[in-house]
């Protein structure tokens, strides 16, 4: 009779062992007990960039890259793109249920009566170089905001997190728009609690000699939409981060400051400026075939094309591909979106690319509607940083009520020399 076990034969001593299975996996601390003596330290195992380790266990995300899956505490990505708003989203990855009205009210007002920041903070914020990096004034001021609440490592007392929690998610937009705006050389605006989260941030953004910011709602919708697809990944660089950091027991923001520092590497949150470059570099629809030719010859990389998820075509580019399109009547049309449509549909077609399983990610049409919409190269980091806030949070808080949860720790394989006598600088060959 089947038994959800794994049996292991350790050839070294002929020993037998059997491991339990548990959805699919083995807990690594059972590989312990294959010892050659009694006086080895046990198995271990190794896994570089954690491939194929699960570091904990979730209710939050879904991502089933076989199948192009997306789902935030079941619900598919589509559905909540297409019928919900980024607030209720927040609202949904926090608690694990869609909100009522008047839950939905109370939490939509708790955030916009939280977006005002210190002004010590916007003093912070003004001191740095006029060409000082958006993301790299993001991150410092996110570290700052911990000393402006010094209850915050209170951690586990779920009214001081709760607080910690809407604070973060509603300055995040300030803090990335003063940061915009000082890569501008302009006046900061500050919050309007008359918009919506989204209108606020635009309002933030782009408001110049007018009285009142009358956010366009095309732009309003599709940052929405945007801020939904960018809410969590489950476990990415950043989520991990902002896990191992939070896992000492610090307060969010400086755990957060980490995820964020995360975000900011080329490998994630620039995808997207790697795409527009690639575009730009092809400069024509007619010299996508030789750009194609020269990927498969080794010469070139296909940016945006494939995941280290997804192995099919990422559920969030068919939406994203929607919105680019629907941006781009407000804004004109952007001429590197023909390119990348083209470049779509030829790479699909091509055998080599449909083997190796390279569909569209999210990066491929985000980064063209950031540029439609005149945001730097420099600031595309930082839109993906506003929404990720509250699947960081989501995460972080999911870790602090697990139980097995423990401080991040990994071990390592040491592959260094054994015991050597130090011997004195004037004896040394």
């Amino acid at each position: 009779m089947p038994k959800d076990t794994l049996s292991i034969t350790d050839n070294r001593t002929g020993k037998d062992y059997e491991v339990p299975i548990w959805e699919d996996t083995i807990r690594a601390m059972d590989l312990r007990q294959i010892k050659v003596n009694e006086d080895d330290f046990g198995m271990m195992s190794y896994d570089p960039a954690f491939k194929n380790t699960a570091s904990t266990k979730s209710r939050i995300t879904l991502v089933d890259g076989e199948n192009g899956i997306l789902r935030y505490r079941g619900y598919p990505i589509d559905q909540l793109a297409e019928k919900s708003n980024y607030l209720e989203v927040a609202y949904l990855l926090l608690n694990g249920e869609l909100p009522t009205k008047k839950d939905y009210n109370q939490w939509e007002y708790d955030i916009i009566h939280h977006t005002i920041i210190h002004e010590n903070i916007r003093q912070l914020m003004q001191n740095f170089r006029y060409d000082a990096h958006p993301m790299g004034l993001l991150i410092s001021t996110i570290a700052a905001l911990s000393t402006f609440y010094p209850e915050a490592p209170q951690i586990q007392d779920s009214q001081v997190r709760n607080i910690q929690i809407q604070r973060l998610i509603a300055k995040m937009p300030t803090i990335a728009a003063f940061s915009y705006r000082h890569s501008r050389g302009l006046p900061f605006n500050y919050p309007d609690n008359d918009l919506s989260y989204t209108g606020n941030f635009l309002s933030m953004m782009f408001k110049m000699t007018e009285v009142k910011y009358d956010p366009n709602p095309v732009l309003e919708r599709a940052l929405d939409v945007l801020f939904i697809l960018h809410a969590d990944h489950e476990q990415n660089c950043s989520t991990n981060a902002m896990r191992s950091i939070g896992s000492s027991n610090v307060d969010p923001y400086s755990a957060m400051a980490g995820a964020a520092a995360a975000l900011y590497g080329p490998l994630h949150g620039g995808a997207n400026e790697a795409v527009l470059r690639m575009l730009a570099q092809i400069g024509d629809k007619k010299n996508i075939p030789d750009f194609i030719e020269k990927v498969k010859g080794g010469e070139g990389r296909l940016m945006g094309f494939g995941h280290r998820v997804y192995k099919n075509y990422d559920p969030r580019a068919t939406i994203i591909k929607k919105v680019a399109e629907e941006v781009f009547e407000v804004t004109g049309r952007n001429p590197l979106l023909d390119i990348a449509t083209e470049l779509e549909r030829i790479a699909l077609e091509d055998d080599y690319f449909i083997e190796r399983k390279l569909y569209p990610n999210v990066d491929f049409y985000s980064g063209i509607i950031y540029q439609a919409m005149d945001l730097p190269v420099a600031m595309f980091p930082v839109m993906f940083a506003i929404p990720r806030t509250v699947g960081w949070l989501s995460q972080w808080q999911e870790m602090l009520q697990d139980d097995e949860q423990k401080i991040a720790r990994p071990r390592q394989v040491y592959l260094g020399e054994d015991e050597r006598k130090f011997v004195p600088m004037d004896k040394r060959k």
